[in-house]
């Protein structure tokens, strides 16, 4: 995955990459951004996700639905996540960090891979509880989905207020 923030209008804004990598590992959620199922609209739902530490992340699901008809045939996503958001009403501003990916996103994953993702994500998600999350994992396997989104390129803004 390539941080290229060569898109990014403002230039003074850029977030670093190390900041952004940050926040793939520490948030707990983003908003899934794609191309619905009539191929006109877009389609756009906020979520729970891991990052895998390289270039994927993984996200879970029921076995069907809107979401997974819509990447099956337009796999091509985006996924957005927000990072510390603090309005400036006096000043008329927010600060605010985010970061944009793109990727392609694979909703038929085997049942080892379905496994990794659902375990990095209880590991990230529940920590707290992790003995009861593996158990949850195995009891309802059957019935829940994995989807990974491979990650080509992401970005990175910020405003921070001096």
């Amino acid at each position: 995955m390539i941080y290229d923030n060569s898109q990014v209008r403002r230039q003074a804004r850029l977030l670093s990459e190390e900041r952004a990598k940050e926040l793939l590992r520490e948030s707990e959620w983003g908003v899934l951004s794609m191309v619905d199922v009539d191929g006109e609209s877009a389609y756009g739902i906020p979520l729970n996700f891991v990052w895998d530490g390289d270039s994927a992340l993984y996200i879970h699901c029921a076995k069907e639905g809107h979401k997974l008809r819509a990447l099956e045939l337009h796999p091509r996503v985006s996924f957005t996540i927000v990072g510390k958001v603090q309005l400036q009403s006096a000043m008329l501003t927010t600060e605010y960090e985010s970061v944009v990916m793109r990727g392609v996103a694979n909703v038929h994953l085997n049942d080892n891979e379905k496994r990794k993702g659902l375990t990095l994500m209880v590991q990230k998600l529940c920590a707290d509880h992790l003995e009861k999350a593996m158990q949850g994992i195995e009891r309802s396997f059957a019935v829940v989905d994995v989807i990974r989104i491979d990650l080509v390129t992401y970005s990175g803004k910020c405003k921070y207020m001096k």
